[in-house]
């Protein structure tokens, strides 16, 4: 097992080397230069994600919508993600985090601009989107054939995200709920747990995405809220450390060799590499998963959906993550002992360096931890078994939903009672294989988003309507 988690880990060093942080990194400023630095925009964008959008075609409001996608994203990488950087990257993955959601933004724009653009229905009249549709429909001949190249990109990003699914959203996640809870509650049996999670993710997920987007709705806000308002009082009783935590978090970013980055061996390209992966598996932006429930939202027009969608990047790593980021090192800066277990390697896993620095504050820490944990993690499995739902939709048809469903929840049980730190390696290359298609098509597609981006948000035209006909898929 130990060799197998060795190879593992070279993989996602290898996938995450610089070829990749150069393809993400610069698709984001590429993006954020195309759309005229789109990001500007967010205060519309908030406006509009609160805004109901009645008479246009979708499944779900936009608003729902946005919150199955932040259900998704906002998950463990919000708080165990976080250490995890920086116990392999240093105070600096959070900067490099951070600026992987400043920058995927326009990304997490451009990429549901393009899944809406380019959405069909099938026969029941359900909205189907994301990079595999805009694969097939934007480089469709007049003869209504399909490159064979724009079908390979289109299967590829399904079955990466179908396979993601299993480790970002199912098993990752049952993994990290179960630690906390057993490290809280040591006398809970794992199965207990895991048989938990197994029924109260099937109570919903077997329902489709509009009960999905109804708990989500009702979930998503309070859980954001309650973590934030938490993480604002632990950086409040521990105020006289935030300035020094902010300044390392900057100087690390550049010069890994100060504080205790040296100390760790960590260089300037494994800050990077950690920020920018965590950020991504924080995020998703790039990832093209976000996009696929965008696709099923009641919305006009391609850009008011983008809009809405882009404050989730903004929300849960410009926010939530840079908060987290702030509570950890903060904390180890105001507990020696705490940073000498660091120092020493008495601490490898996110998760312990997570529990141990709120732990250290005393009375609320933990409570916030747990919460926001089971919250967390709970909401993701749900927001991912819809994105694999979809994908294993466009690869095998519907007849194939049940069986993925029943397995999907068989692997947060696995998760749930034994897979190790292996799985986050694993995801981290799922969602690096993922990201590779749907980047590729999003670049493509960029000088029509940057031109229908002008016409609809900048010549504002946001109230237009968009009468191109939905097309009907053929039913598999």
């Amino acid at each position: 097992m130990e060799q197998f988690q060795e190879i593992v880990s070279l993989i996602d060093g290898w996938v995450w080397g610089v070829p990749m942080l150069v393809l993400l990194l610069g698709s984001h400023i590429y993006l954020t230069i195309r759309t005229g630095f789109i990001q500007r925009k967010l205060p519309t964008a908030i406006k509009l994600s609160v805004t109901k959008d009645p008479d246009a075609p979708g499944d779900i409001s936009q608003f729902g919508a946005l919150c199955t996608a932040l259900s998704a994203t906002i998950g463990t990488g919000n708080i165990v993600g976080v250490g995890t950087a920086i116990l392999a990257g240093g105070p600096g993955a959070v900067f490099w985090m951070w600026i992987t959601g400043v920058f995927g933004i326009a990304t997490k724009y451009s990429e549901t601009f393009a899944a809406v653009k380019y959405r069909v229905k099938d026969h029941s009249g359900n909205m189907l989107g994301g990079a595999m549709y805009a694969w097939s429909r934007a480089f469709q001949r007049k003869d209504g054939s399909v490159p064979w190249w724009a079908l390979l990109g289109a299967g590829a990003f399904a079955l990466f995200a179908a396979i993601a699914s299993f480790g970002i959203g199912s098993a990752v996640q049952s993994n990290a709920l179960t630690g906390v809870i057993v490290r809280s509650a040591p006398g809970i049996p794992t199965w207990a747990i895991g048989l938990a999670v197994v029924i109260l993710v099937s109570i919903v997920i077997f329902g489709g995405v509009k009960v999905i987007s109804r708990v989500c709705e009702k979930l998503v806000p309070f859980m954001a809220i309650a973590y934030i308002w938490g993480c604002v009082v632990i950086l409040g009783m521990n105020w006289e450390n935030v300035w020094p935590a902010l300044c390392m978090i900057v100087q690390n970013a550049f010069t890994p060799d100060a504080a205790f980055g040296g100390a760790l061996g960590i260089t300037l390209a494994k800050a990077m590499q950690f920020g920018c992966a965590r950020g991504l598996f924080s995020n998703e932006s790039g990832l093209g998963s976000a996009p696929i429930v965008a696709s099923a939202a009641a919305t006009r027009n391609p850009a008011r959906q983008a809009l809405v969608s882009m404050t989730g990047t903004f929300w849960d790593t410009v926010i939530i993550c840079l908060l987290t980021g702030l509570v950890l090192v903060s904390t180890m800066i105001g507990s020696p002992e705490l940073m000498q277990d660091v120092l020493a390697g008495n601490l490898s896993a996110g998760s312990d360096l997570t529990y141990e620095a709120f732990g250290m504050i005393p009375y609320v820490g933990t409570p916030i931890l747990v919460l926001g944990m089971m919250l967390f993690s709970y909401s993701t499995i749900l927001g991912w078994s819809y994105y694999g739902n979809r994908c294993i939709t466009y690869l095998f048809g519907k007849r194939a939903i049940r069986p993925y469903q029943v397995v999907y929840v068989l692997v947060a049980f696995l998760g749930a009672i034994g897979v190790g730190g292996v799985v986050w390696d694993i995801s981290d290359i799922t969602n690096a294989l993922m990201a590779v298609p749907n980047i590729i098509v999003v670049l493509l597609l960029s000088g029509m988003i940057a031109r229908e981006t002008k016409h609809y948000v900048y010549e504002r035209n946001l109230d237009e309507k968009d009468d191109a006909p939905i097309p009907v898929l053929e039913s598999k």
